[in-house]
């Protein structure tokens, strides 16, 4: 199987309040799947109700836990253009994507990127 490497992190979380176990899961991930049911900030009591979060919440999750990178998913179908909220998380968390159907990544272990030539070839 070859020498001993650090591995590559996936965490997801929906249907769920902020928690500390999200934090505890996301901690360091390649990738940080995350809900942001709601994109304005003033339905923070509906996602209470709804046992949902914000894109603000979210992404203080992120903030804590310090993925690579985090997309938000799991919209409201209120939410017609989620996108427009990402810039707001990003102020708490740079690395903010809106998720889609059919967004794809491709993740590297760190010793595949160190060997890749400035170009990207190797």
């Amino acid at each position: 199987m070859g020498p001993e490497r650090k591995g590559l992190k996936v965490a997801y979380a929906t249907d769920s309040r902020p928690c500390a176990g999200i934090v505890t899961c996301a901690k360091g991930a390649d990738l940080f799947i995350c809900e942001g049911m709601y994109g304005e900030d003033d339905k923070l009591p509906k996602a209470k109700e709804k046992k949902h979060m914000t894109f603000t919440e979210a992404a203080q999750i992120a903030a804590k836990a310090q993925p690579k990178q985090m997309w938000l998913t799991h919209f409201s179908p209120s939410e017609m253009h989620p996108e427009n909220f990402v810039p707001a998380a990003r102020k708490i968390f740079p690395h903010t994507a809106a998720g889609r159907d059919g967004k794809m990544l491709t993740l590297n272990f760190e010793e595949d990127e160190e060997q890749k030539a400035p170009d990207g070839k190797r």
